[in-house]
């Protein structure tokens, strides 16, 4: 809010305007707190506010009509930029154009004073070719009485509007040191855990060393394994344990 008002402030009057036709583009600025910070610079006298009213209303038209016509000309292409699919989701157009089919009027006057859906329902409304005069008064219209209604209330309630964002300000350095309280707590229970996990597996390293066989071991032999490693044939199978047994030819084996 202290931002913004600086900003405003800084550059008065053509502040005030881009502020707001930013926010009504669909940059998320709500454009109540422009307006507020333009009514709060006007109680303090830093602008007149006979002129920083009517540049609220202008700036906040402005933008409306600008998604108006790029929906109108330009709305099967935008649609293809991820930017815009995040305010502007596939279910969320079918709902709005429903809308416009069913009462065009209306749901301009509630996109309006809905904060959040106003970017995507006027971008909208020109894509469902709403005819531009209903959209222009509708929109005059609901502005007409919004924007007063916020810019009086914040003028002649400044004072209040101070008390209450010092207090805010007090909450958030609260929140703030409580974060990183949090913050402080929760990265010294995970470096605990850590070091527990790096003890526990460093432990189980040393046990698998110690229980696995060693090779200069030595290992049983059968005796069989032992006479196939001597003879290199099987006994059972009339071989010595030196070689073959030579066969009998001739009158060796007459005899």
């Amino acid at each position: 809010m202290e931002a913004l008002q600086g900003f405003v402030e800084h550059f008065t009057y053509v502040g005030i305007f881009s502020v707001l036709l930013l926010g009504s583009l669909g940059v998320p600025i709500p454009e109540e707190m422009a307006i507020i910070a333009a009514a709060v610079l006007s109680h303090e006298g830093l602008v007149r506010w006979w002129l920083a009213l009517p540049v609220c209303l202008v700036g906040v038209l402005s933008g409306d009509m600008v998604l108006y016509w790029v929906g109108r000309h330009w709305g099967a292409n935008v649609l293809n930029w991820r930017v815009v699919r995040l305010v502007l989701t596939r279910k969320r157009e079918q709902w709005l154009k429903a809308a416009y089919r069913r009462h065009a009027l209306k749901t301009v006057v509630t996109a309006r004073h809905v904060m959040g859906l106003r970017a995507a329902a006027f971008l909208t409304a020109g894509m469902a070719r709403v005819p531009f005069w209903k959209f222009a008064v509708a929109d005059a219209g609901a502005a007409a009485l919004g924007v007063p209604l916020v810019f009086g209330l914040a003028y002649f309630f400044t004072d209040e509007i101070t008390a209450i964002a010092a207090d805010v300000h007090r909450v958030e350095r609260w929140l703030a040191l409580a974060g990183l309280l949090v913050l402080m707590v929760v990265l010294v229970i995970g470096v605990r855990r850590w070091k527990r996990r790096l003890g526990t597996e460093r432990l189980g390293g040393k046990r698998t060393e110690r229980h696995a066989p060693r090779s200069w071991e030595p290992r049983a032999v059968s005796p069989r394994e032992d006479t196939l490693a001597l003879g290199g044939g099987n006994a059972c199978d009339g071989e010595s344990v030196h070689g073959r047994i030579p066969e009998r030819t001739g009158q060796d084996a007459q005899r």
